[in-house]
């Protein structure tokens, strides 16, 4: 009987200790919803780097590293705070990576990453109101805000001789803020937008809100909204009406699902989304090889890159503890010290461990610039026989 304790405790003891090794990082996405389709390879990037990190057996001294999900759901606000919750108070997770929206974001920064002092790297949130709000140094992220956006799409607007465009954009934080971004851009290149109506998710029916668009006109409908839900909705009711037959299409709507829906009936369309065509970008598409998802997908970089800089800055830091650590993610993501790619994950831990400095490139050529965001690069891309082709970087 006493062996059978012995043997009993020595596993109990085993079990706890290999609990304490074990860090959690919480991969808060919108699983459901409207970017469903655009998440799933975002998360699988993100697992990447976790797992690179996890399999080199160099954090902190040899601690394991796991993924926990959540369902932010992008657009229920009290979801992604649920969701939230239960990965920093059940799961005890030393750091998020997410929300994929900019309101899902808002939401849990204010009622569960503030409250509860953790630190949160969103990979696809974009408002221009994240760029000022109140975070106490735990928030950042490795995607750039959507100002920067609807400057790059005036300009691409502009350069492509388009004068005038009509404006819809999914009633939300994310919507509201890269419409007001772009109508601003463009108004200031002496483009004409010459109606703005709000859609909202989930309709079955969006005639209304393109006949109103189309009674101003416009050589094109920019559609700030979401690939798997309202936006493709109002792209849907152009068609059928034949409001209009050319789109420009921000970063929200860039993924395979829509051009597999549509075809070439979208050929001739714009679409910009966070991209660079760095050394980096080139080596994490080689890394995906033979995978369920591609490194050069939308915002597949950008998670890779925040799971990374999550990891990174608690080795910098020697800590889990995201007061500790989070005064080093822009350290360890910014010049001095060695240039990081993705894929060297194990070499940026060894370095960083022996003491030494780093510059995290990854993915993204990432540079954290203000209160912790991404300076950001974009992709320009035309839709061609019915299928997404880069244009240029801007």
């Amino acid at each position: 009987m006493r062996l059978l304790l012995s043997v009993a405790c020595a596993a109990a003891l085993a079990s706890t200790a290999a609990a304490a090794q074990e860090v959690k990082v919480g991969m808060l996405q919108g699983f459901t919803g409207p970017t469903e389709s655009l998440v799933k390879p975002m998360a699988l990037g993100g697992e990447m780097a976790i797992q690179e990190v996890s399999d080199s057996g160099l954090l902190l001294g040899g601690r394991t590293v796991v993924s926990v999900r959540g369902d932010s759901t992008c657009i229920d606000a009290a979801a992604a705070t649920a969701a939230a919750e239960r990965l920093v108070t059940s799961e005890n997770v030393s750091g998020i990576v997410g929300a994929t929206c900019s309101g899902a974001t808002t939401a849990v920064l204010n009622n569960v990453v503030r409250p509860n002092g953790v630190v949160m790297i969103s990979p696809s949130a974009t408002s221009p109101a994240l760029s000022t709000i109140e975070d106490d140094g735990y928030f950042f992220r490795t995607a750039p805000s959507d100002a920067r956006q609807g400057q790059i799409i005036a300009d691409i607007l502009d350069r492509r001789g388009i004068k005038t465009a009509a404006l819809t954009y999914t009633n939300n934080d994310y919507g509201k803020g890269l419409a007001d971004s772009i109508q601003a851009a463009f108004e200031e290149k002496g483009g004409k937008i010459t109606a703005t109506t709000a859609h909202e998710d989930g309709k079955a029916d969006y005639s209304a809100e393109v006949a109103t668009l189309a009674a101003a006109g416009g050589e094109v409908m920019i559609v700030a909204g979401y690939l798997d839900q309202g936006g493709k909705g109002m792209i849907q009711a152009a068609l059928d009406t034949g409001a209009f037959s050319r789109f420009v299409l921000p970063d929200g709507m860039v993924g395979e699902s829509l051009t597999d829906h549509f075809g070439t009936a979208l050929d001739g369309s714009i679409g910009t989304n966070p991209g660079t065509d760095s050394p980096g970008a080139t080596m994490l598409a080689e890394l995906s090889e033979g995978k369920d998802f591609k490194g050069d997908d939308p915002y597949v970089p950008e998670a890779y890159d925040a799971s990374a800089l999550l990891l990174l800055a608690m080795q910098s830091a020697g800590s889990t503890d995201s007061a500790v650590y989070k005064d080093h993610v822009m350290k360890v993501a910014n010049a001095p010290g060695e240039k990081i790619y993705p894929g060297e994950l194990a070499k940026a831990l060894q370095i960083l461990a022996d003491g030494g400095e780093i510059d995290y490139v990854g993915g993204t050529a990432v540079e954290l610039i203000g209160s912790g965001e991404s300076a950001g690069s974009f992709r320009e891309t035309e839709v061609k026989d019915g299928k997404f082709e880069t244009v240029q970087y801007h």
